[in-house]
């Protein structure tokens, strides 16, 4: 008989001897035992709990208010075959197009993978040469490059989507190199330092079932007449050459700016949308760590955070956290300054960092075309390189910061950020209403979470992408006003990370083959 069992705690203390403890509770001998989900119950400093939902198979009738038969959830997506005449061609291979990759690949289809940045392998060389040297490669670095802009940000796979084909992405991941505890951890991530090799796997797999990909290539124009005619360009000699489909994803990512910019001039319907920008804060992890979890912190995963809170009908909130993790380099443009977060999946450096944004909506930059919030995103990101001109970001310490001053130098938390920071008034690149939402959040955050407005946490700036500012329109079959154009994913304006962008990849691909399934 398999049960499930609902709101199991323990200690975190005693997390090694899980299966003893369950043998001991329910005086079991021969058992199996598997664990459906995990969470962290700190609500209660003095008192932390793990809670678990349990699978136990057993011989033996089991007595709990919190037990019920155990159904096995049997998900599985059918793959019909891909039954069109052309091969798709899927632009950008990040998180969209991985999966509308993969899953075109398994029907048939034989995808065709453009991507301007290099293999996962060659991207990490680039990255590294920017970090060491500050030689930018503005096709390959922490937003172009195969697996997209999610492999160097952590891995966080946490989404508000509900949808049965989150479990699918996350099997996949798991079947591609993945640690199996993202199937049952409540807040899942994977970690730079893994998503190097699943990334590298997905391709490896879609090669195999008939896949082709450009590495160093770009999709720079097209025309249209029985069939999209599409221009790339090879990003290593400047030669182009033409590819003919009737089914081309856009999966090209937020940052993929002049790519927007051509297909607004082809005509492509696109409209504004809100985004945000703001800062990255640095702590030291122990402090979050304590703050969260007390004395048990000790025996509990590095602690992850999210607070929000709303100013004068705008809303400021933490994203992308990254317990025992970096500040990151993000730029794709030379002359610009632009900071992420990652982590590895152990999370164990010094520090913790999460972005604090605030909501910038189409009024506060519009002036009449549907790019305005690019323009914003690239005046803002310019201002804060100029203040420096050698890729040190601006910063201040958060004493100074709610007190309108600027530090001279750090204090008793070091930095991650790569190449050096330049202390000034963060007012210089970013707009006020900005700064405003920034210092209402910080000081609203520690009401939350106790020592967030630590005086010598780090303020780095400045975050602009962490979502597109435009939407590319698409009807109901999820194509444009194009047709055989399908607008995907985030830079898009359909997701807003790792998981909701798989997902509309996913889905993308499940129309195009016209599989239809059961939420």
């Amino acid at each position: 008989m398999k049960y499930q069992i609902d709101n199991f705690k323990i200690s975190p203390k005693d997390f090694d001897n899980l299966e003893s403890i369950i043998k001991s509770r329910f005086k079991l001998d021969d058992f199996k035992y598997k664990i459906l989900h995990k969470s962290i119950d700190a609500r209660d400093k003095s008192n932390v709990n793990l809670i678990f939902r349990l699978m136990i198979e057993t011989n033996k009738k089991i007595n709990n208010k919190n037990l019920t038969i155990y159904e096995e959830d049997n998900f599985n997506l059918p793959y019909p075959k891909y039954s069109y005449n052309d091969r798709p061609v899927i632009v950008g291979f990040g998180p969209a197009g991985m999966f509308s990759g993969l899953y075109l690949a398994r029907c048939g289809a034989k995808p065709i993978i453009i991507e301007r940045g290099g293999k996962v392998e060659d991207r990490k060389k680039d990255i590294l040469e920017f970090i060491k040297n500050k030689k930018l490669n503005i096709n390959s670095n922490i937003q172009f490059g195969e697996g997209g802009a999610g492999t160097f940000s952590d891995g966080k796979l946490t989404t508000s989507v509900k949808s049965k084909l989150n479990k699918f992405i996350l099997n996949e991941f798991v079947k591609h190199g993945a640690k199996d505890d993202i199937l049952y951890d409540h807040m899942p991530h994977i970690g730079t330092d893994y998503l190097e090799l699943i990334v590298k796997n997905i391709r490896e797999e879609i090669i195999s079932l008939g896949g082709e990909f450009y590495f160093n290539h770009q999709f720079i124009d097209f025309d249209k007449d029985d069939y999209l005619n599409l221009t790339i360009k090879n990003l290593n000699n400047n030669d182009c050459f033409k590819i003919k489909t009737n089914h081309l994803l856009l999966c090209i990512g937020h940052s993929a700016r002049d790519t927007i910019k051509k297909l607004y001039d082809k005509k492509l319907k696109m409209t504004q949308k809100s985004f945000s920008m703001g800062v990255r804060i640095e702590h030291k992890k122990n402090d979050i760590d304590y703050s969260q979890y007390g004395e048990f912190s000790k025996y509990l995963p590095s602690a992850y955070y999210k607070l929000s809170t709303h100013k004068d009908d705008r809303g400021i909130y933490t994203f992308c956290m990254c317990p025992g993790g970096y500040v990151m380099a993000s730029q794709s443009e030379e002359n610009t300054i632009l900071v992420n977060g990652m982590s590895n999946n152990k999370r164990d450096g010094e520090n913790s960092n999460s972005a604090i944004l605030v909501d910038v909506k189409p009024e506060d930059y519009d002036k009449g075309n549907e790019l305005d919030g690019i323009y914003y995103q690239e005046y803002y990101e310019k201002l804060a390189f100029n203040l420096s001109k050698d890729y040190r970001a601006p910063a201040n310490l958060v004493k100074e910061f709610l007190n309108d001053e600027v530090a001279k130098d750090l204090r008793s938390i070091n930095t991650t950020y790569p190449h050096g920071l330049f202390f000034t008034d963060l007012g210089k690149c970013l707009p006020n209403f900005v700064i405003n939402g920034i210092k209402n959040g910080i000081i609203g955050f520690d009401r939350k979470l106790k020592g967030f407005n630590n005086p010598d946490a780090i303020l780095i700036g400045i975050e602009s992408r962490s979502s597109s500012p435009v939407r590319i329109l698409r009807n109901d079959e999820r194509i444009s006003n194009i047709d055989g154009i399908y607008p995907v994913g985030e830079g898009c304006g359909y997701a807003g990370g790792i998981m909701s962008a798989a997902i509309d990849g996913l889905r993308t691909a499940l129309t195009i083959v016209g599989c239809e399934y059961k939420e």
